[in-house]
């Protein structure tokens, strides 16, 4: 396939994946979105935000069209780091395309997806005009793969600000678990994390009289933790399940009793739970557990995040059928998986997820069919048709 033949949807692919954009950097990839969407005619502002304790990060609106419905398409320029770059079979950084498979970091997640919506949309604009009958717009970020503080909140926050209203979002995550057309996310499970601190008294193994082991409590309070049960879910989302992801106690010395011991633990929750009674429910079980002998402190970070449930029949009826058309198969409606920027879109209008097949997303080698950034693109195109009939 040389470069003559490639689709716009392949060739902005390809030239985003050339842009080493791994959080924070911009790395040309924001450039040059914004030098194809000012070009037909979109435009195009680079807010950069900034915070303690973390990089300024630079972002992208762009928007076309006048009165009207105004839909807005989600996601995220930076990606993750490549890794160990001699395990790649392509460079990573670049847009390597071998028998019909584009190569790169950031092919699924998501500059493939931004891509194929961007072809959409040009092709779009090229048959219809700026008078479409409403609004297309652009929110990119540059900090999704990141601390998330400098990136999606405050671009929403900066659009709002602006005068700008949003009446329903696409979020190009790669959301299909096998093939392009599986699923559409219409929701997400909320995030909680807790650190459990134990403090006892340090001393020498020798002489255990003389001091409080914090481990043995730690022990029996992670497992009060690990044995609770939330919910058996519902018909809208999976079971909410806790899981302990460390253990620390910072002790090098075998002869030592440590004087603290520190786990932590996730929460992925349905919409039974919110923030609030979730918390409660964690500190009931840590303060049935008897028999203690050191003080214990719970502490819940401050990124938790609650479930949501997208519920606009318009903008969930309208990418149906335009995967159905596509692929031939009706996707299912899926609120399963991680996080993603929708978490704070949510808040401003109704938001679904679709995109590519993520089976490869941070992985070495992350790839994706050229055929399926074609159809993505096509999906995409007969959304804004029914869209903005």
């Amino acid at each position: 396939m040389t470069a003559s033949t490639l689709s716009p949807a392949v060739e902005l692919a390809r030239d985003l994946l050339r842009c080493p954009s791994v959080t924070p950097a911009e790395g040309g990839a924001l450039a040059l979105l914004q030098q194809r969407l000012e070009a037909a005619g979109f435009t195009v502002e680079r807010p950069v935000f900034s915070d303690r304790d973390t990089p300024d990060v630079e972002n992208l609106f762009a928007t076309i069209g006048t009165e009207g419905p105004h839909f807005v398409f989600a996601g995220h320029t930076d990606v993750v780091p490549a890794g160990d770059v001699a395990a790649w079979s392509h460079e990573p950084f670049g847009g390597t395309i071998a028998d019909g498979i584009l190569y790169g970091r950031g092919a699924v997640d998501m500059k493939g997806g931004i891509a194929s919506f961007a072809a959409a949309a040009l092709a779009f604009l090229k048959e219809r005009g700026a008078d479409f009958g409403g609004r297309i717009s652009f929110l990119i970020t540059g900090d999704e793969e990141g601390p998330a503080v400098n990136g999606t909140v405050k671009l929403l926050k900066w659009a709002e600000e602006a005068g700008h209203r949003f009446d329903a979002c696409i979020v190009g995550e790669p959301t299909n678990p096998d093939r392009l057309g599986d699923a559409i996310k219409v929701g997400r499970r909320g995030s909680l994390t807790g650190t459990l601190t134990v403090t006892g008294v340090q001393g020498h193994v020798a002489y255990p009289h003389l001091a409080r082991n914090p481990l043995p409590d730690l022990v029996r309070l992670a497992e009060a933790l690990n044995t609770l049960e939330l919910d058996a879910g519902n018909e809208r989302f999976q079971p909410s399940n806790l899981e302990m992801t460390t253990i620390d106690v910072g002790n090098a010395a075998t002869n030592v009793i440590p004087r603290q011991a520190v786990a932590r633990f996730n929460i992925r929750f349905n919409d039974i739970w919110s923030i609030e009674t979730l918390r409660v429910r964690v500190r009931e079980a840590l303060e049935a557990v008897g028999g203690l002998t050191c003080n214990w402190t719970l502490e819940f970070s401050r990124d938790a995040s609650e479930s949501f449930l997208t519920n606009d029949a318009v903008l969930i009826d309208a990418l149906g059928k335009a995967v159905e058309a596509e692929t031939g198969k009706r996707p299912e409606l899926s609120t399963g998986g991680g996080t993603s920027d929708a978490r704070f879109i949510k808040n401003y209008c109704p938001v679904v997820e679709f995109g590519l097949v993520g089976q490869t997303m941070h992985k070495v080698d992350e790839q994706v069919p050229v055929a399926d950034l074609d159809r993505l693109a096509a999906i995409y195109r007969r959304f804004l048709d029914s869209y903005f009939p």
